[in-house]
């Protein structure tokens, strides 16, 4: 992807940095050259950002062009609100206190290069600000009275940098750019990101499937890296990003979906589809709205969760809008066990859900990515249990029902054809189809954004191909989107 820095006066800059160049404010605005070229990523430098300043319309015209720039108009328009800044600062409070504790004065005021500092003790707040405020130079000011706080945060331009720091500039500015990578003439290279989290305790990939997802997409062409929850400031590096953790909306997955659509990344999962898959409220309204057979449904609140028993029968499943992997689900079977489970789930959300108990030995899950059917699954009941997984067992070999793979062409043919209409409601994305069978009859359950795709489970049929058709679906993405 070809690089430019726009400043006011390119014969100023005195930098020379590799396979980057720098041009005018002027030019990139005014060349017919810059309206028309595709995937440039932009670094714009100039001296301002006000409103209707060249600095400003230099984001301004990037983003309507599809280039990928910083500052994003959005971050410019944040600078103009410091109050919503500080109430940002807040979410990694304790950060700037263990960062300051040693301090003897009241107030400290330092600059951030690219999500560097100048001094060591600094770099993983400066870390924190860069990605709070994505802009190249940034001058924060914190204060103290009874705790520190972030009393002021600003850009800075090129002139307001103190030639002790232009070594730290530069170097920065080269990390943030420049990323060395092995060529293969042979294929074209798009950069992608997985997105992964040690510490999700059920993450829909395994450590082995994320081995295959990376070779896979080495064999597509991609320069495949695996970034955290830290790395959302990196994000305008690449063409895609996969998400591999949980999701939900309030949570930094969101967040890292809806800052990449923004870039003009390809992604999976896309955040229309974390906020429409997430929540069982939505989609209660949605399948029913299309006529997709569900078990019988009910959204109550607590005002009208008194008349359930009027309009379902003992037992039946309660369910919490944004529960995952079985969690925020309940069983219930009379009506004192519904007052007091319901007490604590209306804690949390002023809408639950009330579904009909349909028992099966099995459910089934139907993986679709682009509106293709990937793969079958029979998910069967825990040991002596009415989910897949009783996180209530003991031992952790009982916790889990069996898995069975199935060869697609071998499905139902109803199965498959309601849980294509079904992400077909959703997106292009990748789903996971949960559905149970009755009589012949097929009853969605829920739709999954980030269904599980693990090593000898999902994979069983089509093993490597599986990896590499979801590698395919991103190249194709990406050349939709350029």
């Amino acid at each position: 992807m070809p690089k430019l820095i726009v400043v006011e006066k390119p014969e100023t800059w005195n930098f020379r940095i590799e396979d980057v160049e720098v041009v005018s404010a002027d030019r990139y605005i005014a060349d017919e050259q810059f309206q028309t070229v595709k995937n440039l990523k932009l670094l714009n430098l100039c001296k301002s950002y006000q409103y209707q300043s060249e600095g400003y319309y230099v984001s301004l015209l990037a983003e309507a062009r599809g280039h990928k720039v910083l500052p994003e108009v959005s971050t410019i328009q944040d600078m103009r609100f410091p109050s919503i800044l500080r109430e940002d600062s807040l979410d990694f409070d304790l950060l700037i206190q263990n960062t300051f504790k040693t301090e003897t004065v009241d107030r400290v005021e330092f600059n951030v290069y690219f999500g560097s500092a100048p001094a060591e003790n600094l770099s993983r707040l400066a870390q924190q600000l860069f990605q709070m405020v994505q802009a190249p130079s940034l001058r924060a000011v914190f204060s103290h009275k009874n705790k520190w706080r972030l009393q002021s945060i600003r850009p800075i331009n090129l002139n307001e940098v103190p030639e002790a720091d232009r070594p730290l500039l530069i170097s920065s500015l080269e990390k943030y750019l420049l990323r060395k990578r092995d060529f293969r003439p042979d294929k074209k290279k798009y950069d992608l990101a997985i997105l992964t989290n040690a510490e999700d305790k059920n993450p829909p990939s395994d450590d082995r499937a994320l081995k295959r997802f990376y070779r896979a997409s080495l064999e597509a062409g991609f320069n495949t890296e695996f970034i955290t929850k830290n790395d959302i400031d990196k994000l305008i590096q690449y063409d895609a990003l996969f998400i591999r953790e949980t999701t939900n909306v309030n949570h930094h997955t969101f967040r890292f979906a809806k800052k990449a659509q923004s870039l003009g990344l390809a992604v999976i999962d896309d955040p229309d589809s974390i906020l429409k898959c997430t929540n069982k409220v939505y989609l209660h309204e949605l399948l029913n709205t299309h006529k997709i057979l569900t078990p019988q449904s009910i959204v109550i609140s607590e005002e009208t969760c008194d008349a359930i028993s009027q309009k379902m029968s003992f037992p039946f499943i309660l369910k919490q809008p944004d529960g995952a992997f079985s969690k925020g689900v309940y069983k219930i079977e009379s009506e004192k066990e519904f007052k007091n489970v319901r007490a604590t789930m209306f804690a949390k959300s002023d809408l639950l859900v009330a579904q009909e108990f349909l028992p099966t030995k099995f459910d089934w899950r139907v993986g679709v990515i682009d509106g293709q059917v990937i793969y079958v699954c029979k998910y069967f009941m825990a040991t002596k249990h009415w989910q897949i997984i009783n996180w209530g067992a003991n031992k952790q070999k009982s916790r889990e029902g069996e898995v069975e793979c199935i060869p697609v062409d071998q499905a139902p043919s109803g199965l498959l054809k309601t849980a294509l209409k079904a992400t077909s409601l959703i997106g292009t994305s990748l789903y996971g189809v949960d559905m149970k069978e009755v009589d012949g009859k097929f009853y969605v359950i829920e739709i999954n954004d980030n269904p599980n795709i693990d090593a000898g489970i999902e994979d069983k049929i089509l093993k490597d191909r599986l990896y590499g058709i979801v590698m395919e679906v991103f190249l194709n993405k990406i050349k939709q989107i350029k």
